[in-house]
């Protein structure tokens, strides 16, 4: 083989190299969008009640690792990578999941249901409520066992909103009840200062009124007097 046509060969498999590299990137590329996409889809349709289900994590995970899952997807789903159109809302929702589970109280709540539910499918499998979830009883169960605690925790997260829901309109009802009070009484006591104005408007009138009556009365018991004698 000639020098040209060696060098025109190399030339050709160094450009098909390249050619292929470039087809591999964009294949990852739109593989990764595919997979970013997915994850907000995902997210959306995550039980919003449990930020576990959120996120994704175990019940059990640490301070360290919510964070660094977090981390993770938020940086997977940004809206500044992700394609996807409710890429936003799908953050916001992430972020506020990390949110919940970063706050000792509202996770200490959170997980007393997940605790009351665990109680309850354990119950249902006639196993005392002390059986660790990492017990070989709890393996191979159809459905597994951590699908059977997220539907029961669900459940009781549910009646748990309700009875929260049902509260606050209570008490909203309540205020109004109570506004409604404030206003009629601001409106009586209203009422009566402007009674109380307007009897001291007219006070001078009275009082001059009860003069005329008063010096009437006189000259009539005057001139009853006079034509008596």
């Amino acid at each position: 083989m000639s020098q040209s046509a060696s060098a025109s060969a190399s030339k050709t498999s160094s450009n098909s190299g390249k050619e292929d590299l470039d087809i591999e990137k964009i294949l990852n590329r739109e593989a990764s969008a595919f997979q970013r996409e997915v994850e907000v889809e995902r997210i959306l349709k995550a039980f919003k009640l449990n930020a576990y289900d959120i996120l994704d994590i175990d019940e059990g995970a640490t301070a360290e690792e919510i964070k660094r899952k977090y981390r993770q997807i938020s940086l997977f789903i940004h809206p500044d990578k992700c394609p996807h159109a409710r890429a936003p809302e799908a953050f916001d929702i992430l972020k506020k999941a990390e949110s919940e589970l970063s706050d000792k109280a509202q996770r200490e709540e959170l997980d007393a249901v997940i605790q009351q539910a665990q109680t309850l499918v354990l119950k249902s499998l006639n196993l005392p409520t002390t059986t660790a979830t990492t017990d070989p009883k709890l393996q191979g169960l159809d459905p597994p066992f951590k699908v059977r605690l997220r539907a029961q925790s669900k459940l009781l997260l549910i009646d748990e909103e309700v009875r929260r829901r049902k509260a606050i309109k209570m008490n909203l009802a309540n205020e109004g009840l109570e506004a409604r009070k404030k206003d009629e009484e601001v409106a009586q006591r209203k009422r009566k200062a402007e009674d109380d104005k307007s009897w001291e408007d007219n006070r001078e009138q009275r009082v001059d009124s009860w003069r005329n009556f008063a010096s009437s009365s006189k000259k009539k018991k005057k001139t009853k007097t006079v034509l008596l004698g």
